[in-house]
């Protein structure tokens, strides 16, 4: 058996590392916040990518989500922003979680919101 297990595990697909957020710029604007998300993941293609990222309030709520559409194999790192996201006045911070179509959720990363 010790000498088919290096066999078995070629047959095992490869994770990748979970996407991180490699930046994030936020902003008030008339009509909500405005966040623009620099994310890393080594896509792989549509097998598996980053497929969206989250704006978490403080408790947890899902206060906006961008959704990615297709993988970024040759575009790393990349950005994508997210308009219109309503953010209580007294709430001065937030988080953003990516999110990898295999890997499900990475680490979120505390933001600072100057009103």
């Amino acid at each position: 058996m010790r000498y088919l297990l290096p066999f078995i595990m070629l047959g095992l697909p490869a994770f990748a590392d979970a996407p991180t957020v490699d930046a994030v710029n936020a902003r008030s604007t008339p009509g909500g916040w405005h966040f623009d998300v620099t994310l890393s993941h080594p896509d792989t293609g549509w097998d598996h990518y980053a497929d969206g990222w989250e704006v978490l309030a403080p408790d947890g709520t899902r206060l906006g989500f961008r959704e990615l559409l297709h993988p970024h194999v040759n575009e790393q790192p990349f950005t994508r922003s997210l308009s219109g996201v309503e953010i209580p006045t007294d709430m001065t911070e937030v988080s953003i979680r990516p999110r990898c179509n295999v890997d499900g959720w990475g680490a979120p990363v505390a933001v600072q919101l100057s009103r």
